[in-house]
């Protein structure tokens, strides 16, 4: 029934775009080779590792991030809600997208006006897990819908759902009676999200790293069916597939839409229309009266043809009333395939069954739970969103970069013996398919560390276990054309497979530079291990005991490049370390510095074990049991600390001896340069996050970072875009022609944001956030943020990990324990 009320509150910290208003001058790629899908990005819904599916802010359901690891990006026009109204004997109905399908297809439908400047029709605005869209200027009633997914910190099961929740509330503002219908039209596209290529050739792009071919089974619809259901209080469309095994394929399963009724509502259907034609028989009969002429064919689709489900909901409001209706969308596809024959099962069919005919039961889950979830997702937004310390521009952007979580391409597998939540992982990026790569997750991983540390825990577990293993297969490295092998057994791996392999098993899948070579990665390991322990509680020493031996063993294979035998590992003169276009030779300021605070960290975390001995049984790989606990054996930590604290008391001196020029550390002792290198005190960063001595004097802590921040940020194009990776000390470049001195690094500038804090820089920390939340959220880069923008205002690799560096600049404010 109808009760008075006001239109739903919307946080004033959205980010908000006029419902179809084109962008002037978008960004655009750096790259040919690089993906560009153009501005049209909405937030994405859906569960982590669950797939997930974007709408605009021109509202046409448009990324379909449905098979694992892979990026599908185009309208399906037949995927829409529509609106009728009748007032006064006036009558009108509009599908509510702005852009008429280009194929010529539902040419018999009614598309919703785009706003223009002077013309606003509506305003698309999200808080990611939440967004929204108000229609305005139009029809007579105030119409919002409310889209979100239930994710939550800590939430180890409801994040897992694959769920789209839409809440309509329509209010009648005026002296008469409205009629309303809500129409919600879906195609059936089980079937199309599985690579019909099943030995994808892996080839070397033009940018050096590889790719392999994807091909979606798009518009393969034959043998799909669908059919109505009837559930108490609940009615809805199923759409199967047309060869569901007792076993699923990927890409096999189904999924539903529905809404709750009552006698106040009347409900219509059709379970079979096409989509690819006039949308006639739909349109026909809703313009007309807001109806659907009822079918309830189950008929399956024949080869070529496809088939639609239609679901309307019509009522009046009287006036000054306001009526909220829901629509929910599932969908159940419960396989992840990579190699052929290589699979597992998603998380979410540890709470909902794995055989993919489970859509119902998530609708009957999601009437049931969606208003607890919608209010403890506003509990926990208004914790942060009532800070009076954080920016308007702050508090929108840390959620709304959590949508990569959802949106990139996230593996989340059902429970095993080795890991009781699943394995967990996110792409480094579309452009770069490779999973949670190590260097970039130093600075991109501090949200999952805040909000799910079950899940950020599981990531280095992966590292941990994949550390001392090896892989003889050659390959050719793309920068420079060198041979080299796979996996050298107890390098630290650069990331944890790709989605075409066997991702946690075949690792180092990236050939862009010879990984087994950089100088970050074990320190990295080490640094992220200590850090999730600390900052977790400082109590979950099993946690410890997993990572050890494998970080002792990839602390001891980075010592081996220490060459001359000073104390710290000389990088190569080739790219070998995160910025891999940007050579350095000898000692570096980036390497070293995260050496010395890597060797700490490892010392602590040896002094924590001694105290904190493991009980038996703990590993489970019986492969390299034997040797991990005799690394355990308390002699053996013993000697292993003895021999940190030597390599640690010779390499300080040295790092500050080689690289401190009175002003700024160096990029690195040979090859000369003068570039103020704008993450040179990555490591001073960590060691003072983690409660360690400071890797350099605190004085010249202060001095550096100040000549970064005027040199890299104020001084590059008069501070008007970040912090650029690397120039001269008056803003120039050394080379103007280079790549990634001169790129500005979302997630880098992050970081640089937090450490301006942690040393007491709040202005200047503050003024980088938001001069980069500017730079992606008003040139058409939102849910894409990208790794890379330039000054002349292009990207490259979009829908980047690093980004949620962001969260870092929050943990300042909080200790990091937002979630906890």
């Amino acid at each position: 029934m109808t009760t008075p009320s006001t239109p739903p509150q919307i946080p004033s910290q959205t980010w908000q775009r006029p419902i179809g208003l084109d962008w002037d001058k978008p960004y655009t790629v750096r790259y040919g080779s690089n993906l560009d899908d153009g501005p049209w990005h909405g937030m994405p819904l859906g569960g982590f590792g669950a797939g997930c599916i974007g709408r605009s802010p021109r509202g046409d359901f448009n990324l379909w991030h449905l098979d694992g690891g892979e990026h599908t990006f185009q309208s399906l026009p037949a995927c829409q809600f529509s609106i009728f109204e009748e007032t006064q004997n006036q009558r009108h109905a509009y599908a509510l997208c702005t852009e008429p399908p280009s194929d010529g297809s539902l040419n018999s439908w009614q598309w919703y006006p785009a706003s223009t400047e002077e013309n606003p029709t509506g305003t698309y605005h999200a808080l990611y897990p939440r967004s929204w869209f108000v229609y305005q200027n139009v029809l007579k009633a105030q119409l919002t819908c409310e889209q979100f997914s239930p994710i939550l910190p800590g939430k180890y099961q409801e994040c897992s759902y694959p769920l789209a929740i839409f809440e309509w509330t329509a209010y009648n503002p005026t002296d008469e009676p409205i009629t309303l219908s809500i129409l919600l039209t879906w195609e059936n596209v089980v079937g199309w999200f599985t690579n019909a290529i099943k030995s994808p050739t892996v080839k070397v792009r033009d940018d050096g790293s590889p790719v392999y071919e994807y091909q979606s089974k798009w518009g393969q619809s034959q043998g799909n069916s669908n059919r109505y259901i009837e559930d108490f209080h609940r009615i809805g469309c199923i759409m199967a597939g047309g060869h569901l095994g007792e076993v699923p394929q990927e890409g096999e399963g189904e999924l539903a839409i529905a809404t709750a009724t009552n006698p106040f509502l009347d409900t219509f259907k059709n379970t079979r229309w096409n989509p690819t034609g006039s949308g006639k028989e739909v349109w026909e009969q809703f313009s007309h009266d807001g109806s659907l002429l009822d079918c309830t064919d189950e008929t399956p689709a024949a080869k070529g043809e496809r088939i639609g489900v239609a679901l309307a909901v019509r009522f009046t409001i009287r006036p000054g009333k306001t009526r909220k209706i829901p629509f929910i969308l599932a969908w159940d596809f419960p396989v992840t395939e990579f190699a052929a024959g290589v699979w597992e099962y998603r998380r979410y069919t540890d709470f909902f069954g794995r055989h993919g005919k489970n859509s119902w039961s998530m609708i009957r889950t999601a009437l049931k739970h969606s208003e607890m979830w919608r209010e403890n997702i506003i509990t926990w937004q208004q914790s942060i969103l009532d800070r009076e310390d954080l920016s308007d521009s702050l508090k929108m952007a840390l959620f709304n970069e959590l949508y990569i979580l959802t949106d990139g391409g996230t593996l989340w597998t059902a429970q095993d013996a080795e890991e009781p939540r699943g394995k967990f992982a996110v792409l480094e990026c579309i452009d770069y398919r490779w999973y949670e790569s190590l260097d970039v997750r130093l600075y991109g991983s501090f949200a999952l560390l805040m909000l799910w540390p079950e899940l950020e825990k599981s990531v280095m577990r992966g590292f941990a276990r994949a550390i001392p293993t090896g892989d003889d297969t050659p390959r050719i490295i793309g920068y420079n054309q060198a041979a080299a092998i796979r996996k050298v057994t107890d390098a630290t791996p650069h990331d944890l497979g790709a989605p075409n392999e066997h991702p946690w098993v075949k690792t180092n899948y990236t050939s862009y530079q010879d990984c087994n070579l950089w100088k970050d990665l074990p320190c990295d390991f080490a640094l992220l291990v200590y850090r999730d322990f600390l900052l977790t509680g400082g109590d979950d020493y099993e946690f410890l005991w997993d990572c050890w031996p494998s970080m002792v063993q990839a602390i001891a294979y980075l010592k081996t490049f220490d060459t001359d035998g000073d104390g710290i590992p000389e990088n190569g003169g080739a790219p070998d370390q995160t910025f891999d276009d940007w050579p350095m030779r000898g000692v570096s300021a980036y390497c070293g510095g995260l050496w010395i605070a890597a060797l700490q960290a490892a010392i602590a975390i040896g002094e924590v074990i001694l105290n904190n001995p493991p009980h038996s049984g703990v590993f489970t790989d019986t492969i390299y049991e034997q040797k991990r606990s005799q690394l355990l054996e308390p002699a053996t930590i013993q000697a292993t600390l003895s021999t940190y604290q030597d390599w640690l008391e010779q390499s300080r001196p040295l790092y500050q001896h080689k690289l401190w020029n009175g002003t700024y550390y160096r990029l690195d002792s040979e090859s000369g340069s003068e570039v103020v290198m704008a993450d040179q005190l990555c490591g001073q960063f960590y060691a003072r996050l983690l409660g360690l001595a400071d890797i350099v004097p605190i004085d010249c802590a202060e001095s550096a970072l100040k000549t970064v921040y005027e040199s890299c940020f104020l001084k590059f194009h008069n501070g008007e875009f970040g912090a650029a990776n690397g120039v001269l000390i008056d803003g120039s470049p050394v080379n103007p022609d280079a790549t990634h001195p001169l790129e500005v690094w979302t997630g880098i500038n992050f970081g640089l944001a937090a450490f301006l804090l942690q040393m007491g820089m709040k202005e200047e920390g503050f003024k980088l956030t938001e001069t980069v939340i500017q730079q992606v959220y008003e040139n058409g880069l939102q849910f894409r943020t990208p790794e890379a923008i330039t000054a002349v205002g292009t990207f490259r690799a979009s829908h980047y990990l690093r980004a949620m560096a962001i969260w870092a600049v929050y943990g300042m404010f909080t200790g990091f324990k937002e979630g906890k």
